[in-house]
C-alpha cells in the first residue's frame, strides 16, 4: 500500500452533477478493498459524506471552530461505510465571507491535529466545489495539498464549461507545483451521444476520461436509503462500475496538464455539436447514436 501520508485526490465538478456521490462511491469502493481512506467534503453545503454516513449530522470543521473552544479529532469527524473518515470542512456564516475558506481552515487544522501522521491514509479524497474555482476552492489544488485532480462532468454544456474552467486553473498553477489533471468522469450519461461529446472534450483538452457512469436508478434509490451503492447494492451492474473506476484511480499515474479551450471556441464547439445533435434527431445523419 501506500506510505504514511498516502495519495491525496481532489475530486471536483459543477453543483449537482453527482461529484458527491461519485467521490463516496468511490472512497466505499476503496475501503472495501482494504484501504485506509478519509473523505473531506470541500463543499458549503457539508453534505459530501452522508451516503457514507446514513444521512447522519456531522459538525463542520468551521462550525466547531467558531464555538472558540479546542477542537479535538472526534468533534469534526465519523466513521463511515467501510472504515472511511468522513470530515466536512463547512462554510461561512450566510451572507459573510467567502465560500471557500473552509478548506483551508480544515486543512489547516487537520495538519496541526496530525491527522494524516495518526490515521496514515492510504488515500485522501477531497470533494471540491467546481462550478467557479475561485482562490479557496483552487486551495487543494494550488498549494501541494493534492498532486492529483479528477473532475465529474456530463455531457451538458454548464458541466464541460466547469471543467473547462478547472483546466485553465491547474494549466496556471501545474507548472509551480500544484496538481496535474488524472481525467474526466462522465457521469449522468443518457443520451446514445452522451459519452461522444464527452471523448471529444476530452481528446480537444489533451486530457483522457476515467470511466463512465449512466444515469441509473440504483443511484437515486440508494441515496434515499442514506447509502453508497456500494453498500445498498454491492452486487449492482454500478456498483461494479463504481469498483473498476476506484481501481482506475488508484492505480493511475498518467497525469497531465490540459490544454483548456478558449471561451469562444469552447462555444463554437459547442454550437457544432448542437447541430450535429439536432441532424442526428431529424434522421439526417446516418449510423448508429453511439458514435457520431
Amino acid at each position: 500500500m501506500s506510505d504514511q501520508k498516502g495519495k491525496h485526490i481532489a475530486i471536483y465538478g459543477k453543483g449537482g452533477i453527482g461529484k458527491s456521490t461519485t467521490t463516496s462511491n468511490i472512497s466505499a469502493a476503496l475501503a472495501t478493498d482494504g484501504y485506509r481512506v478519509i473523505q473531506i467534503g470541500c463543499d458549503p453545503k457539508s453534505d459530501s459524506t452522508n451516503v457514507l454516513r446514513g444521512n447522519e449530522y456531522l459538525p463542520t470543521v468551521l462550525d466547531t471552530m467558531r464555538d472558540g473552544s479546542k477542537v479535538h479529532l472526534d468533534d469534526i469527524s465519523r466513521v463511515g461505510f467501510g472504515g472511511v473518515l468522513c470530515i466536512e470542512s463547512g462554510g461561512p456564516v450566510p451572507g459573510v465571507g467567502c465560500a471557500g475558506r473552509g478548506i483551508n481552515a480544515a486543512v489547516s487544522l487537520l495538519q496541526e491535529l496530525k491527522l494524516f501522521d495518526e490515521f496514515k491514509p492510504d488515500y485522501v479524497l477531497y470533494d471540491v466545489l467546481g462550478d467557479v474555482v475561485c482562490g479557496g476552492f483552487a486551495v487543494p489544488i494550488r498549494d501541494g495539498i493534492t498532486d492529483r485532480a479528477y473532475v465529474v462532468s456530463s455531457s451538458d454544456f454548464m458541466a464541460i464549461y466547469a471543467a473547462n474552467n478547472l483546466f485553465k486553473a491547474i494549466s496556471k498553477y501545474a507548472p509551480s507545483g500544484g496538481a496535474k489533471l488524472g481525467g474526466i468522469i462522465a457521469n449522468g450519461l443518457s443520451a446514445g451521444y452522451s459519452q461522444s461529446i464527452i471523448d471529444d472534450f476530452a481528446k480537444k483538452t489533451g486530457t483522457s476520461v476515467a470511466g463512465y457512469v449512466p444515469r441509473s436508478l440504483t443511484v437515486s434509490q440508494s441515496e434515499l436509503y442514506g447509502k453508497t451503492v456500494i453498500e445498498a447494492s454491492p452486487e449492482s451492474e454500478h456498483a461494479e462500475l463504481y469498483r473498476k473506476l476506484a481501481k482506475t484511480i488508484a492505480e493511475n499515474e498518467d497525469l497531465v496538464v490540459p490544454s483548456p479551450i478558449g471561451a469562444q471556441d469552447l462555444r463554437s464547439w459547442a454550437r457544432d455539436w448542437g447541430d450535429k445533435i439536432f441532424k442526428l434527431e431529424q434522421g439526417v445523419l446516418e449510423g448508429n447514436r453511439e458514435g457520431i
